[in-house]
This record gives structure tokens, C-alpha cells and sequence, in this order.
């Protein structure tokens, strides 16, 4: 069979064979259904949510006269910038209950919750909430990115118990009265879903408060893939949001919608994130956990855009091309086999993006020289990186991401090694690139499957192909007579 897979800003083509199994999010399985997506349908529905919180009063019970209010935001990353996405109509939703029960609009401010990654720009801002809420915010001064390196606006607020993780937290988040976290319980490799606590735990601390789980000894454990809701990571996502809690004396106000494979809402939960956070898994388990495989796989094979999820140059700088490869094997590793080969088209053209990840070329160079000869192995420079002045100051003033976001990259880059026969890069136009981080080159899809037939797997391997796979919302692959039980 014939398919085509992501390449650069285009597409390449692969011939084969004609038993491969294909899976394409949302297509070859259809999601839950999701709600009408007109706008008073979902403005409806997300009311019906903030008014009726687990665990909590009400949004308009907690508020009144002279209550300060943040709402923590997530980043373009994930959730969908249309005219209906979650974050618009939760906003506008609490935004109404707020403005009843007297809260004034220059006590509320609109905080990304960028934590790590690149400080919203002002464009990326009018995507995130649509011209009316920004006009209403930004030119007044209540709309920001959270600057994690702005120590005169972050709160240290102590370690975690029983793990002692530190926790470093946004200022203005932790003195206002009502924090509202809106969320997205979207599958995620990390941890299994964004949203709930993940959100708090990375979108509004600092690097040392993320370098207790996106490191080495968290992600490289036996609970980290395949990927689950029951992982350390997730269990530190989890002590750090409620000890922010028990600090600030009062819980989040969360609104998490579970969103289907173009980012539009299944359904809408609130309240509590300890009370609330376990019963949106119960409906996103359903679309996301698909049991799909009858036997487990020898080769899986996708491709690589040159733009996705983190931006221009994710396809093709060797970090975070190692951090995507991983996030596939974290996602899918209960259908492959022990000894599973990956094929990936990527024009890997030596696109850097510096200015994005202005500290990545030279992490690159480290690993090539000095005893590196793992990933693991470049840890020990975390804290030289995520100090360095000039990368500190291109993330807080330049749209760059923050020097130990790399760090993270290479904790999970490892991952796809770990757990694999051997990777292919098809199609590299700097092909020494992929090489320098251990993976093998070929020209075409042909050549890398004879080459994985001769060498790993023998002449009659079982294929997924998996289009469209950065594309769209992923899912976690499951064997159909071992699902997922949450």
C-alpha cells in the first residue's frame, strides 16, 4: 500500500507492504462524541459546570466586592485556537459569574501559564483568547505571561511531603483570592493528561521545581512508559499542586474540558482538582486509551513535520526530534514489541530554530564529545544551563524557551533508545545530524524497511503506520484484550 507521511512542510511518500495496519487518531476509531460545538451550546454547558464544582462552592459564592482574581491560561501548545475552544469559553463563562457577584475587572489578570516554554508574544496572545477578551485585557495591563525567572514576582513556598520537591510558584497566583486553572484533560505523554494539577506543577513554577520530575530517575522509570495516570511524574504533579494549595489556604478553582482529537470539548468538569481531576480521566480514558492492537507490533512507522507542538524546527533540530521520537514509544509501547524498530521520515536540515532554542546547538555539540555517550549523560549540566544568564534573558525578553526545557527533551529522548531495536530518519538532508544523536539514516522508507527486515525483525514484520500522528490530538495505543483500566 501506498501512504503518505509528514516531511518537512510537506509530505513523503512509502510503499508498503500491503498487511500494514494503519491508525490515524479520530479516523480509524472514531472519538466519544462531542458537544455541539455552536457557542451557546458550549457557553451553556461550561456554565452548568463553574456552577455546579465537585468539591467546592461555586464560582460566584466565592467571589464579591474587592476579590482578586488570576486565571491561569494554558500556552499555545495545546487546547485549539478556534472561535469555540475551551479556553475562550471558560474564560467568557467565569468572567460572567465573577462580574455578578461584583468582582471588579481590574482585579482580575489573565496569566499564560507558560512555565517553561516561550513567553506568549502578543500575537499568540490574540490566538489564545480571541480579539474580544484581549482587547478587554491587554490594553489595560491585566494580561501577562508568567516569567518564571522574575524573582521579585515568585513565592518559594518550601518542599513537598513525602518527595520533597521544591516548589517555586507564581506570585501573583499565590497572594490573589481565587486562582482559576483553565485546563485540558488531553493525552498527554507526560503523565498521561495536561490539566488538574499538571497544569499548576508546570505552567506557574520555576525550573528547579520541574527539575524534580523531568529528569532522568523520574522519566526513565519502569512506571513512566508505558504511559499511565499512576507514574511518579504524575504523583509529583499531584503533591506540588496540593501543597501550592496548602500554602495559599484555599484550593484552585479548576475548569478542565476533555477535548476529542481536533481539541473540541467531550465534556466540561470543575471544581476541585483532587475531587474533579479523577473524574475527567473516567470520560477521556475512553477516547484516549483505544484498545486497537490484535498482536503487537515489529515496526512502527510515522513522520515528522518540520512545525508542530513546540514550534518551527521541532522536526528537524536533533533534540527535540529525540523528545517527539520518545513521546511515540511513551504513547504506544504496549503495542510494540520488545525489539520494535521505528521509521521516520524528517528533513532534518540542520534548522536549529536559535532563536527559539537559543541553547540547543551547543547541548548538540556537547554530546558529541566529552565521555556523552547516552543522553542521561549530559544531566549533570543541567543547572550550568538553566543558570545561564544570556539564555535567561533571551526567555524572559526574547520568546525563547528556557534552558533546562532542554533538559526535559533529553530526559525523554532517551526513551525512544531504551526501548528499541533501532530508529530510522528517512529522508535527512544533513543526515550526520540524526547520526550525531544514534539514529540511522536512509533515503527512503524502502530502503529503512529492507534494512529493519534483514537485520531486526525478519522478512514478514507487523507494521503500524500512524499518519497524521503530530497532527492531530494523539491517542495511547492499547493490545484489544489488555485495555487500559485507568
Amino acid at each position: 500500500m501506498k501512504l503518505d507521511f509528514e516531511y518537512g512542510h510537506g509530505l513523503m511518500s512509502a510503499n508498503l507492504p500491503d498487511n500494514t495496519e494503519v491508525f490515524i487518531p479520530g479516523e480509524t476509531v472514531k472519538d466519544p462524541p462531542c458537544l455541539p460545538q455552536d457557542w451557546d451550546t458550549l457557553y451553556n454547558a461550561t456554565l452548568e459546570s463553574i456552577r455546579n464544582p465537585m468539591g467546592m462552592k461555586p464560582l460566584k459564592e466565592l467571589a464579591g466586592p474587592g476579590k482578586t482574581v488570576v486565571f491561569v491560561i494554558p500556552d499555545i501548545v495545546k487546547g485549539g485556537t478556534q472561535a469555540t475552544s475551551h479556553r475562550k469559553v471558560a474564560i467568557r463563562a467565569c468572567l460572567d459569574e465573577l462580574y455578578a457577584a461584583g468582582v471588579k475587572k481590574q482585579d482580575i489578570l489573565m496569566m499564560i501559564s507558560n512555565g517553561l516554554h516561550p513567553r506568549a508574544t502578543v500575537p499568540e496572545m490574540k490566538k489564545i483568547l480571541g480579539d474580544e477578551l484581549f482587547n478587554e485585557f491587554y490594553p489595560c495591563g491585566l494580561l501577562t505571561s508568567h516569567d518564571s525567572e522574575d524573582k521579585e514576582h515568585m513565592v518559594d513556598l518550601g518542599v513537598t511531603q513525602p518527595h520533597g520537591a521544591p516548589v517555586l510558584m507564581n506570585k501573583y497566583v499565590f497572594e490573589c483570592d481565587i486562582p482559576i486553572l483553565i485546563g485540558h484533560t488531553q493525552g498527554n505523554p507526560y503523565g498521561g493528561y495536561s490539566g488538574g494539577y499538571k497544569h499548576c506543577a508546570t505552567g506557574i513554577t520555576h525550573w528547579r521545581s520541574i527539575a524534580s520530575h523531568h529528569v532522568p530517575s523520574v522519566m526513565h522509570r519502569a512506571d513512566f512508559t508505558p504511559v499511565s495516570g499512576h507514574s511518579m511524574m504524575r504523583t509529583l504533579f499531584d503533591e506540588i499542586g496540593m501543597h501550592m494549595e496548602e500554602k495559599m489556604g484555599h484550593p484552585f478553582f479548576c475548569c478542565d474540558a476533555v477535548l476529542d482529537t481536533y481539541s473540541r470539548q467531550i465534556a466540561i468538569f470543575s471544581g476541585y482538582a483532587k475531587v474533579m481531576q479523577p473524574e475527567s480521566w473516567k470520560v477521556a480514558d475512553k477516547r484516549t486509551y483505544v484498545p486497537f492492537a490484535e498482536e503487537k507490533y515489529d515496526i512502527m512507522v510515522f513522520g515528522m513535520p518540520q512545525d508542530f507542538h513546540y514550534g518551527n524546527g521541532m522536526g528537524t533540530n536533533p533534540i527535540q526530534m529525540m523528545q517527539a521520537l520518545s513521546a511515540q514509544v511513551i504513547r504506544h509501547k504496549r503495542v510494540m514489541k520488545e525489539n520494535c524498530v521505528i521509521i521516520c521520515s524528517s528533513i532534518c536540515n540542520g534548522y536549529f530554530h536559535d532563536e527559539r532554542w537559543p541553547y540547543l546547538r551547543e547541548l548538540y555539540e556537547m554530546f558529541q564529545h566529552d565521555y556523552m555517550n547516552i543522553l542521561p549523560d549530559m544531566n549533570r549540566y543541567g543547572e550550568y544551563f538553566a543558570t545561564n544568564e544570556e539564555y535567561i534573558r533571551k526567555y524572559r525578553f526574547a520568546n525563547a524557551f528556557h534552558p533546562f526545557h532542554g533538559f526535559s527533551m533529553m530526559s525523554c529522548g532517551h526513551i525512544a533508545e531504551m526501548n528499541t531495536s533501532a530508529i530510522y530518519i528517512v529522508g535527512a538532508q544533513e543526515p550526520g545530524i540524526a547520526r550525531g544523536m544514534g539514529l540511522k539514516t536512509r533515503a527512503t522508507f524502502e530502503e529503512a524497511l529492507e534494512d529493519a527486515m534483514r537485520k531486526y525483525t525478519g522478512p514478514n514484520p507487523r507494521i503500524l503506520a500512524l499518519p497524521k500522528t503530530f497532527k492531530v490530538g494523539a491517542v495511547h495505543l492499547c493490545l484489544k484484550d489488555e485495555p487500559y483500566q485507568g
